[in-house]
């Protein structure tokens, strides 16, 4: 018998509870596993852009230096661009900034920000 890794997408969760995960990880990182998985769940399944842009800019300028939720709100907010098709210009400067700060730190903000910003110039047409 073999035995298959297997990734799947997390599902979108209810609001409230997306909110208070973040917010729980945003003051201990010890909660940062399951705010990836919320985030990550609401970027790919949520309908409300307006939701899923207001977690990716909180976490993306609130979490600490080195956490690993600041490169992923930076890919989120690729898959949001990618989803909607828009995203505000709060949204957009922070992809930006978040892959600068990838770029000249991987130790501050890891390299899924670039990819997300890869993915907002791609989608929104920003080149």
């Amino acid at each position: 018998m073999h035995s298959h890794l297997s990734f799947q997408n997390p599902p979108a969760l209810p609001h409230g509870v997306v909110a208070e995960t973040l917010e729980r990880a945003i003051g201990d990182r010890s909660h940062e596993p399951e705010a990836a998985d919320a985030l990550v769940g609401s970027a790919l399944n949520d309908d409300d852009r307006e939701f899923v842009e207001y977690w990716c800019v909180q976490v993306g300028t609130r979490a600490v230096s080195g956490s690993p939720l600041l490169g992923l709100a930076g890919l989120c907010l690729g898959h949001a661009a990618r989803r909607f098709g828009h995203l505000d210009d709060e949204a957009v400067a922070l992809a930006h900034s978040l892959a600068a700060r990838a770029e000249v730190d991987p130790a501050d903000v890891d390299g899924r920000a670039l990819d997300g910003l890869d993915d907002v110039r791609s989608f929104l047409h920003l080149w």
